[in-house]
């Protein structure tokens, strides 16, 4: 497996595009893109598991009930959420694509992002979709991340090339992700396009496997937001003869979707509102992946250690708190405790004391970009991962007037 560029491009029969059509008025960034695939695809997709969804999932799984898509249509700018017509204006918006696109409306995903509880006006989206359309390349895949961001401050986009069964295969994928980032679907939104063959079943229990230990083990700011999305269309254009069941092709495929997710959301996490460092949390010697899981988002959730690590602070017992809050059933006398990042690695806690350290040293580790928070709970052989950043004064100025 290795990495290679093109984005939601990558896969063979993939193109997008990204526009500006003027959903927001006053800004004159991208805020319409569009993929689309030459042939229909196996779908999958996971949704928000907050209560309050936006209309756009509501349509979008209607649409994926036979599991099958050919395109998606996402504009920034406006949520489309807690709106009377929200429905109606997502499948117009469905309808629209299709028309453009020449496929039936069932078999366009639909997705939205922005302001709750603004009325979405379709004449912007229907006036530029010609435009979008037009624009559709196998060199679109950074137009169509532009066309979905919102607080994003960098593009979000990764590739890479696998093998099945001796067949070159690929897969890419987008993503916009900022703030409203919480574990239980905290995507934002995530678009993955692979030109593998998988059936709609396989395809479907390949990405709620990986979201667990994955997309659900992203925080920026504890909001689990009403327009999360994941979604993964498989053209099957690579030629492999297609994954149906269990076995090497399918776990091939399981670890290529990872490698993308994985990717997709360190980025997220690095790019969350006002943050300055990328926080990963790194939990071994659990008794069990529950507990593993448990700890790691407790401490990467912990507002009190994202403070921390902005002000490069080795404060250890902001991460032995949210330890010893998070429910997960652990022996505090037995865990150590560790930042470590491209300028070295100190060690602050070891077998339930704290231990004497350079605050020198350890200052120097937490100026890094990325740090790596490293627990060892040394009760088991269980582990995971978690994401998250730090927490700025920025992300106050920013979700002060987001609406206005």
């Amino acid at each position: 497996m290795r990495s290679i560029e093109g984005g939601v491009c990558a896969a063979k029969g993939f193109t997008a595009a990204g526009i500006h059509c003027g959903i927001r008025a006053g800004h004159d960034e991208r805020d319409l893109s569009l993929i689309t695939s030459e042939a229909r695809a196996s779908a999958a997709a996971v949704y928000t598991t907050n209560l309050v969804k936006g209309a756009p999932l509501k349509v979008t799984k209607e649409h994926l009930i036979d599991g099958h898509a050919q395109a998606v249509i996402c504009n920034s700018g406006n949520a489309n959420t807690c709106n009377a017509d929200g429905v109606e204006v997502a499948e117009r918006m469905a309808a629209l694509a299709a028309e453009q696109l020449g496929i039936e409306a069932r078999d366009v995903i639909v997705a939205s992002t922005g302001v709750i509880g603004q009325p979405l006006d379709t004449a912007p989206i229907e006036a530029g979709l010609p435009l979008l359309v037009g624009e559709l390349s196998p060199s679109g895949s950074s137009a169509a991340a532009e066309g979905i961001m919102t607080t994003d401050t960098r593009l979000k986009e990764v590739a890479v090339e696998f093998e099945l069964d001796g067949v070159t295969c690929r897969m890419g994928g987008i993503a916009k992700g900022s703030g409203m980032i919480h574990p239980n679907m905290a995507t934002m939104l995530v678009f993955i396009t692979t030109d593998a063959a998988i059936s709609p079943a396989m395809l479907q229990r390949a990405l709620s496997t990986d979201v667990e230990g994955t997309f659900n083990m992203v925080s920026v700011d504890g909001d689990t937001s009403t327009n999360d999305m994941v979604c993964v269309l498989a053209n099957g254009l690579a030629g492999n003869p297609e994954i149906e069941g269990d076995g090497p092709a399918f776990e091939t495929f399981a670890r290529a979707l990872n490698s993308i997710t994985v990717a997709l959301c360190r980025m997220i996490a690095g790019d969350g509102e006002g943050a300055t460092k990328l926080l990963e949390c790194t939990v071994e010697g659990a008794p069990n992946e529950a507990c593993a899981k448990t700890v790691a988002r407790s401490v990467i959730c912990s507002s009190l250690l994202k403070a921390a690590m902005f002000g490069a602070d080795a404060n250890w017992g902001r991460v032995l708190c949210a330890i010893g809050y998070s429910g997960a059933d652990v022996d505090v006398e037995k865990v150590d405790v560790s930042f470590a990042s491209a300028a070295g690695r100190v060690d602050v806690y070891r077998a339930g004391a704290g231990i004497p350290f350079s605050e020198e040293e350890a200052k120097k580790v937490l100026l890094e970009d990325e740090i790596d928070i490293l627990i060892s709970l040394n009760d088991g052989a269980f582990g995971s991962r978690a994401w998250g950043c730090d927490l700025t004064y920025d992300y106050v100025k920013i979700n002060g007037d987001y609406r206005t």
